[in-house]
């Protein structure tokens, strides 16, 4: 199971591009290098999926504690890139009302 974690900083806007599964083994991964970008106050996170090929609810889990990190520090919090399989999951679970996902990915995010 492997993950690529690349964070591209500017000003108060981070674009992070996930590579890989998200799972039970690389979800701490994710925890760790998210965590501490979250804390920033107002930070803007932008966070691309389209080269994740597999997410479970570990992943899940990892992502509901960064968005709510980032609210508190009164920041924004978006995911782009969601194949149809994750959208739907994100969906079944009630976060897609929750979390700001668009399937469209913005510029900046490479």
């Amino acid at each position: 199971m492997n993950i690529s974690i690349d964070v591209k900083e500017t000003e108060s806007k981070l674009a992070v591009k996930v590579s890989g599964e998200i799972d039970a083994y690389t979800a701490p991964q994710l925890r760790e290098k998210l965590f501490p970008l979250s804390e920033k106050e107002g930070v803007k996170m932008v966070v691309d999926l389209s080269e994740v090929n597999y997410m479970d609810s570990t992943g899940l889990g990892v992502f509901v504690g960064v968005f709510k990190n980032v609210r508190s520090h009164d920041g924004e919090f978006k995911i782009v890139g969601l194949s149809e399989r994750l959208q739907r999951l994100f969906e079944i679970t009630g976060l897609a009302d929750i979390i700001d996902i668009n399937s469209q990915i913005e510029g900046g995010v490479q």
